[in-house]
């Protein structure tokens, strides 16, 4: 395996020491694990389009983007629903 070497504030290096010994990791494994969580745009553009595909399978209709766009962000107005429900529940 090929490394390189970055350059962070004297603090960052610190920081990310820190956690990567309570993780039982180096400093390289950790910055590994956390750049491995955070996929990059074009990874985000696959899944999404891979997404879309499922659900015009599913249905069986054929959902243009742009009929995506307009649609009602259902998970949204779930979780805005669950917590309204959440605070009524509380008081």
């Amino acid at each position: 395996m090929v490394t390189t070497t970055i350059q962070i504030p004297r603090e960052t290096r610190d920081h990310l020491a820190e956690l990567a010994r309570e993780r039982g990791l180096t400093i390289g494994q950790l910055v590994e694990a956390l750049a491995g969580q955070e996929p990059t745009a074009e990874q985000r553009a696959q899944r999404l389009a891979a997404a879309r595909e499922h659900v015009r399978k599913v249905i069986g209709l054929d959902i243009s983007d742009a009929e995506f766009e307009q649609a009602p962000d259902i998970l949204s107005n779930i979780y805005k629903i669950a917590a309204k429900k959440a605070r009524s529940a509380a008081a």
